[in-house]
């Protein structure tokens, strides 16, 4: 696969590390809150302690994709298995969004009956604060490891556990005003937190889903990997450039415009060089360049021109009544015309020359419709190299 192999590997090293260490914090979080919670009649506190249990859910939704995303192509994902990622982010979307709008409706409901509510205890204030600090510990943290390795799916887990630390202050201003006398804050407060995940999951959910639906990369970055076709030797000019994300990767589909009287293999060559040199980029999964000898509004359809198989047989045959053996036969379909370049074997130079006066070549670019029809022939019969002199001026 294109993709650097010590990359992907460090990636999936570095999104094992970090997840288990979310998980190890959320799992004595979510115990401490969820008591606290209870005992000291805290409902944001509550809240926060199943918005916790949502990132041990999300945790373990992201080791699954993780570990599914390295996996190598297959028959039936040839381009890898780097979606998983999206579609996991778009899941942890989802499953926040439904968090979000059951905190909202359950702290609805008690500020609706806001006499049914007791009074909050101080222990659950400490606890909000540990669990702020330890959720922006932890944001910075997995942020720091995600931006080094450039996961989408790991930046959104780290800023999923900023939006917890967010919540967490929401929670403790709402318990320090329930403490004060201010009973409906600690509800408002698991409100805003409900919030806050329901906000936050929709952004994940529609960023993924874009995504998933062929999106490209943004400006800057296509500016970038167009640079690098347009510096690679041979290659004239780029259009069709087109990118879609594979997961935190990207597949490039573009066109390069080369000299349009090269060789196949040399503008095959050149393809794979611009091919190499954008692969070379750790942002591209994979890349597909096509050559064009000019732009495409200029070059002729499909159609225009004979095929090669007509024009091979009016030529071959019309060289063949004079005794003469085309050896080469290259055309050249362009804007400006339909071109013939024929090469004849390197014995008999001086008799080819003279036969070749027999050869209506006017008549024969006439019948298959060409502009031009250069004849050349090899001097050099040597097996190391061939030398052609042109015998025949263009007609």
């Amino acid at each position: 696969m294109p993709l650097s192999t010590t990359h992907a590997s460090e990636k999936q090293e570095v999104a094992r590390r970090t997840t288990w260490t979310s998980i190890a914090l959320n799992s004595g979080l979510t115990t401490a809150q969820l008591v606290v919670g209870f005992v000291a009649h805290s409902q944001a506190l509550i809240a926060d302690g199943v918005h916790s249990l949502a990132d041990i859910v999300s945790d373990f939704i992201v080791l699954i994709a993780n570990k599914h995303a390295g996996a190598a192509p297959d028959v039936d994902h040839n381009y890898g298995h780097s979606r998983y990622e999206t579609v996991a982010s778009l899941f942890l979307g989802g499953l926040l969004v439904a968090v979000g709008v059951g905190m909202l409706w359950r702290a609805g409901t008690r500020i609706v009956n806001l006499q049914d509510i007791p009074p909050v205890k101080a222990g659950a204030l400490a606890v909000a604060i540990i669990v702020l600090v330890s959720k922006e510990a932890l944001f910075r943290y997995m942020l720091r490891a995600a931006e080094r390795v450039r996961s989408a799916m790991l930046v959104a887990n780290a800023w999923h556990a900023r939006s917890d630390a967010a919540s967490s202050l929401v929670v403790a201003l709402g318990i320090i005003g329930s403490l004060a006398g201010f009973r409906v804050l600690d509800p408002i407060a698991a409100a805003l937190v409900g919030f806050l995940i329901g906000k936050m999951g929709w952004t994940f959910a529609w960023d993924a889903l874009q995504d998933l639906s062929d999106r490209a990369l943004d400006q800057t970055t296509t500016d970038d990997l167009r640079t690098i076709l347009l510096t690679t030797p041979g290659v004239r000019e780029v259009h069709e450039f087109r990118t879609r994300k594979m997961g935190d990767l990207a597949i490039v589909d573009a066109h390069i415009l080369v000299d349009p009287m090269i060789s196949v293999s040399e503008g095959h060559y050149i393809a794979e060089s611009a091919r190499a040199n954008m692969l070379a980029d750790t942002r591209v999964i994979d890349a597909l360049i096509h050559v064009d000898p000019e732009l495409d509004e200029l070059n002729p359809l499909p159609g225009n021109f004979p095929l090669r198989s007509t024009v091979s047989d009016a030529v071959r045959a019309a060289f063949a009544q004079q005794g003469l053996l085309v050896e080469t036969l290259n055309l050249h379909y362009l804007s400006s015309g339909f071109n013939v370049d024929v090469t004849l074997p390197a014995p008999g130079a001086t008799y080819t020359a003279v036969k070749l006066k027999s050869i209506d070549l006017d008549a024969l670019r006439r019948k298959i419709g060409a502009r031009e029809i250069h004849v050349a022939q090899a001097l050099d019969p040597a097996p190391a190299s061939t030398t052609k002199r042109a015998i025949d001026t263009p007609r």
